[in-house]
Formats: C-alpha cells, sequence, structure tokens
C-alpha cells in the first residue's frame, strides 16, 4: 500500500519565525536573546551620587537604567527635581538628548545651568496635560532614533483634559489620571525599551492616612504615590527620597541659614535585584546645586576605615593615610590614589558583598538601625 504522503508544512527555524513576526507587524518585536535586545539594561545615566548608583544594580556601580522608566518620588523639600537636574546633567554628558517636561513651571535656567546642565541643547517643554506628555512621548520617539531622557517634572500635578475643562470638583474627574496613565504607559513601554529612550517620572510621597501605627511602620506602608497601581507594574526603578530619623531634614551653613536638604533614599522597586537598600546623601539647592557626593561616599565607607578618636586611618598603596573628617573631601578631590582606594573600597562593601551576600543584611536594607521588634509592635 502507497504511504501517504505529508503535505503539511515544515518545520520551521527561530530564525524564520523571528523573520515572519517582525515582517507582520512591520517592525522589530521578535529578538534574538544572545544579539542585541530591548531586555538587557546596557546603559545607565549615573544620579550624581555614587552610593546610590552603587545600591541600584546587583553587582555593578549603575544609575538610571536607560530604555525603562524609572520613577523618583519623595517628600516636599525632599529634593527631586534638584536630583533630576543632576540627572539631565549626566545624561547630557552622554549624548543623550534631554527633553524637560515641567507641570509646576519652577524650572528657573539658572538652576538648570548650576547643576551642570547645557540649555542650549535641552528641549524644555511645558506638560499642559498628562495626554499632551504621553503622546509628544511617542511623536518624538517615531519621528528620530535619537536617545532620549525624558524628565516628568511632576507626574503628580499634571492634569488630565478633564480636569482642565472641567470645574474644580474632584468627584467629576475621579480616576481619570489612572486610567490615562494606565493606557499610555503600556503604550510607550516598548517603543521606549527599542529606542533605548528613558523616561524619568517625578512623583510626591502622601502620607498613607489609613496606617495604624506610623510610628512603627516602614516607608512602603507610610506613603503612597498618585498615578494609579498601573504605573508601579511599569516601573522599573522606584526610587524614594524621605527624611532622616535621627538628623535634621535641612543642611545649614555656618550662619544657619538653609542650603540642602539631608535625605534618606530607598529603592522601594528595583527590578536589578536590589529591592529595599537605602543610602543616604545631601542635595544642595542654594549656591550649590546638586548632590554633595564626596560626603555621602565618606558615609558610605566610614565603617569600614580604622578610627581612633577625631583621627582616621586608611592603607593607600602600601602606606597608612591618617586624616580627619574635615580634610575628607579635599583628599577625595586632590588626591587621586586616595580617591581610587576610597573607590575600591566602597566597590568592595557595598557593591561586591552585597552581590556574593557576605555580611549581616541590616548592613545593607536597615542602615538606621531600626528595631525590628519595634515594628512588630
Amino acid at each position: 500500500m502507497k504511504k501517504k504522503e505529508n503535505t503539511g508544512a515544515g518545520k520551521v527555524s527561530i530564525a524564520d519565525m523571528r523573520s515572519m513576526i517582525n515582517k507582520k507587524l512591520g517592525r522589530e518585536v521578535a529578538f534574538d536573546l544572545h544579539e542585541d535586545n530591548p531586555t538587557e539594561v546596557t546603559d545607565w545615566i549615573s544620579t550624581g551620587s555614587r552610593w546610590l548608583d552603587s545600591i541600584i544594580c546587583r553587582g555593578k556601580l549603575a544609575g538610571v537604567p536607560v530604555g525603562k522608566v524609572t520613577e523618583l518620588a519623595g517628600l516636599e523639600g525632599s529634593g527631586k527635581s534638584y536630583m533630576a537636574a543632576q540627572i539631565a546633567a549626566n545624561a547630557q554628558k552622554q549624548g543623550i538628548s534631554v527633553v524637560y517636561f515641567d507641570s509646576e513651571s519652577a524650572i528657573d535656567p539658572d538652576f538648570l545651568e548650576k547643576a551642570g546642565c547645557d540649555i542650549q541643547k535641552l528641549l524644555y517643554v511645558q506638560a499642559d496635560s498628562v495626554e499632551f506628555v504621553l503622546e509628544t512621548i511617542e511623536d518624538l520617539l517615531k519621528t528620530t532614533d535619537e536617545k532620549f531622557l525624558f524628565v516628568w517634572d511632576s507626574m503628580a500635578l499634571t492634569p488630565s483634559k478633564t480636569d482642565l475643562e472641567g470645574d474644580f470638583d474632584p468627584q467629576s474627574s475621579m480616576a481619570v489620571k489612572p486610567r490615562i496613565l494606565a493606557k499610555g504607559l503600556s503604550k510607550l513601554i516598548q517603543p521606549i525599551a527599542n529606542k533605548q529612550a528613558t523616561l524619568l517620572i517625578l512623583n510626591q510621597l502622601k502620607t498613607n492616612l489609613t496606617v495604624q501605627n506610623p510610628k512603627y511602620a516602614t516607608d512602603s506602608e507610610k506613603y503612597s504615590t498618585p498615578g494609579g497601581k498601573a504605573l508601579a507594574y511599569s516601573y522599573s526603578l522606584r526610587i524614594w527620597l524621605t527624611g532622616r530619623k535621627a538628623k535634621d531634614s535641612y543642611v545649614v551653613d555656618e550662619r544657619g541659614y538653609r542650603v540642602g536638604s539631608e535625605v534618606k533614599c530607598r529603592l522601594e522597586k528595583s527590578r536589578f535585584g536590589s529591592q529595599g537598600r537605602e543610602c543616604f546623601f545631601r542635595i544642595m539647592w542654594a549656591d550649590q546645586i546638586g548632590v554633595l557626593d564626596e560626603e555621602s561616599i565618606f558615609e558610605a565607607v566610614k565603617p569600614f576605615i580604622k578610627q581612633s578618636g577625631a583621627w582616621y586611618e586608611l592603607d593607600v598603596g602600601g602606606k597608612p593615610k591618617k586624616f580627619q573628617e574635615k580634610q575628607w573631601v579635599e583628599l577625595m578631590r586632590g588626591d587621586s590614589e586616595f580617591q581610587k582606594t576610597v573607590y575600591d573600597l566602597m566597590e568592595q562593601e557595598v557593591i561586591v558583598k552585597f552581590d556574593n551576600r557576605e555580611g549581616d543584611a541590616k548592613a545593607f536594607y536597615n542602615l538606621e538601625g531600626e528595631s525590628e521588634e519595634a515594628h512588630a509592635e
């Protein structure tokens, strides 16, 4: 009896299937993960704080991930805009074009220049509405293959078109903005990744009034952010700025004038293996704009430096180097060998040991020494 011929389709290779899918959609959506692909983060934009850059991604010195959506949320006066300006300046140094959406009409050109931005190459746009911001980002991504950093300052104060056209009754536009954001971010996440763009959304931390015992609550329990739950799912990184418990939230000069903010930085969400990590730094907003990086580095490595009274000792090039805290910044800026030794120490203690899970986890997650027993109460 003659065997029936198999007239069905033969086996199709992965490469052929990838080509077929991309041809059907008219753009590249199917990738070879061994080659360039939009899921892998290969570039980072420094936040201006080496300590923060060191805790964002497990096992490496990182920053704001390129190709992803990041939230920078904080309490009022915690330095969100100042930190965003420094991130924008660092992006420009990497050849990334910056588009700054401002809903608060509060950005001063002098402020941006003091932060290190080239305002001649920065596109400033008033954030007229949530829909306008999302549509503008989509249009720019379609128009060019140029790398962008989109800074949205702030999402919380950007109205929807319904808000602009309606009255002042909050009930009349309830949940409109979260629905717009849910739809908009779901449309933009893939184009942002494919074009290696970066979206930095500034947001507000609002006190959660339903917490029964705020004294012992974690930051995740004490605070929430506006915009709806869909935003939280779209973020690859969430950086929250709050006040330190042991210190005043303000930095003052020798005459008592407020010149900056002392903040605690916590990674509320991280897709890079570092969720919950913390660091501290000062954000200056008077004569000097940006993060006081050297001072925060001292706080990061201080537990690992020999101390005797007011003197510290660090092995630099095989020789002991003695110094006092007041000499730290001068040494970091003027002694390259000292600086390299400190950076190597920081990499070992903050990056490598966390990656290898060495030592007590509290040294990475609970820097202010909050009592677990108290929190349990």
